[in-house]
């Protein structure tokens, strides 16, 4: 018979190590218990050696990309694209856009600049664009020269409010005169990557008659665009039939459409930059505007981020977006309401939306970059070398 008050006196017996102790092994088996640990810490030193150095190389190559844009684009890079979402995705819930007020006295005084319209010029300014909130604030929508070349003003911008709920926020929007430009698409020297005649930048001599820039899509490397690049008869990625697209000709134009239908390849076209599907389509805001994984991974499309997009109007003139809380639908109807027939989403977050406009007023040959919107990153950036592809405008 079992004497239960001894067994519940007894000492506990101790769990044993899956592994003996020193003094438990033999000289043999000692040595290689040394053998493989050194062998575990070496690797491991390897290994962190190894990571240090990637993460060095992202964080000191070429440009003038921030750090918390070269640790994301070396995720990407390796294979974390997934971690990098969650990430962007904690932080917005951590850090949502803030819900009404006003613009700050900066964004009002600078939305107040505007300029008596020129008279009997080859381009007027533009009709003040529809406002997205009523009544508008003062000089909201109302267009000014960004660029004035020869008298005209090739270059015109304006800020507006994306939206009621986020009355705090400006967007900028901007307009090209098409037929008296000529635009360039550029590589960049890690999105595409690669070789090409034309440099990742704007070089010294390369700039006279510079009037705008502004950035690329989504990534083609990793496939996040759902399109290609092309450029010098290479294509990087997969023209796709149906994605939205910028279409650089020989003769300097461009044009924004569905690949396949509104633009195709002809002996003419020199570049092609895809990035998912139109936003804008024959005047309307696309169907799908709200539609998960159309505009951006799960629901991106519904966040109030930093956005761009570029769209042609019936002219065949050019506009461009920039905000920092958009979501794909209030980028979509900027730039519906700036007038655009067709258009097309760009890079979203705050390190890549950028449109520049130049002042040759100095220097002709070398133009002084300002940003229509600070999101944070230099004017200067086009001049040197440049992450990812972007295009630069000039007068004809």
């Amino acid at each position: 018979m079992i004497d239960q008050e001894a067994v519940a006196a007894a000492p506990a017996r101790r769990r044993r190590l899956p592994w003996k102790h020193r003094r438990d092994l033999t000289p043999a088996q000692l040595r290689r218990r040394r053998i493989v640990t050194r062998s575990v810490l070496a690797a491991g030193t390897v290994l962190l050696g190894c990571l240090g150095w990637s993460i060095g190389q992202a964080l000191t190559y070429p440009g003038k990309d921030g750090v918390a844009a070269r640790l994301a684009e070396w995720g990407r890079d390796h294979h974390l694209g997934l971690v990098i979402n969650q990430l962007e995705d904690w932080q917005y819930q951590l850090n949502p856009p803030r819900v009404g007020g006003s613009l700050s006295p900066d964004a009002l005084a600078r939305m107040r600049t505007t300029v008596t319209p020129l008279q009997n010029a080859a381009v007027p300014l533009l009709a003040p664009m529809p406002t997205s909130i009523t009544p508008g604030l003062p000089g909201e929508g109302v267009w000014r020269p960004l660029v004035t070349y020869h008298g005209m003003p090739l270059v015109q911008g304006t800020y507006i409010r994306p939206d009621a709920e986020h009355s705090s926020y400006e967007a900028a929007v901007a307009w090209i005169s098409a037929g008296h430009a000529r635009f360039q698409l550029h590589p960049g020297f890690r999105e595409p990557g690669g070789t090409f005649s034309v440099p990742p930048t704007i070089p010294v001599g390369q700039r006279t008659g510079l009037i705008a820039t502004w950035n690329g899509g989504f990534r083609i490397t990793d496939s996040t665009s759902h399109g290609g690049f092309y450029l010098d008869g290479r294509t990087d990625g997969t023209l796709r039939d149906g994605a939205a697209s910028e279409v650089f000709y020989r003769d300097g134009s461009i044009r924004i459409g569905s690949w396949g239908r509104d633009v195709k390849m002809t002996p003419d076209v020199i570049g092609v930059r895809q990035c998912l599907q139109l936003m804008v389509d024959g005047g309307r805001v696309a169907d799908n505007i709200d539609v998960p994984y159309a505009y951006g991974w799960a629901y991106q499309g519904k966040k109030y981020v930093e956005r761009s997009g570029v769209g042609v109007t019936a002219r065949g003139d050019i506009v461009m977006v920039v905000g920092k809380v958009l979501s794909a639908r209030t980028l979509a109807e900027l730039m519906q309401h700036a007038g655009a027939v067709r258009a097309m989403p760009l890079d979203m977050n705050g390190a890549w939306p950028s449109f520049m406009s130049y002042d040759s007023t100095a220097n002709p040959a070398n133009p002084t970059p300002a940003n229509i919107l600070d999101f944070g990153e230099a004017a200067d950036r086009y001049y040197t070398q440049a992450t990812r592809d972007f295009v630069a405008v000039y007068a004809r």
